[in-house]
């Protein structure tokens, strides 16, 4: 079994054009033992952003802490602590934190993403 505190997880920095202020932890995935899915934390810095992008891949989304607005395929709505949503494979997507404290949310994918 693999049981800790996600803070105990070291943080990967996203770098990239596209993004602004976004860790990622990889909570339970592989390396973990999971032969699925894997299950990542995001934080994301008041002002910062995901990339506008899309994946072959579904993904759901379970928002823990702050204030964001999600744009999906041409729409933009508002959620807080205990939204989810789910990303269908393909769709237009991005994350926004909106609210003046950190951004942190779970991503579960299909393993090796």
């Amino acid at each position: 079994m693999h049981v800790l505190p996600f803070e105990d997880i070291q943080g990967k920095a996203i770098e990239s054009d596209e993004v602004e202020g976004v860790t990622m932890r990889v909570a339970a995935g592989p390396d973990q033992g999971a032969p699925n899915f894997t299950m990542r934390v995001f934080t994301v810095k008041p002002g910062g952003h995901t990339p506008h992008h899309h994946h072959p891949y579904e993904h759901e989304i379970f928002f823990h802490q702050g204030t964001a607005e999600v744009f999906y395929e041409g729409e933009t709505k508002r959620i807080g602590p205990g939204g989810v949503a789910y990303v269908a494979p393909d769709a237009d997507h991005q994350i926004r934190n909106v609210g003046d404290d950190d951004l942190v949310f779970v991503c579960v994918v299909p393993k090796g993403i």
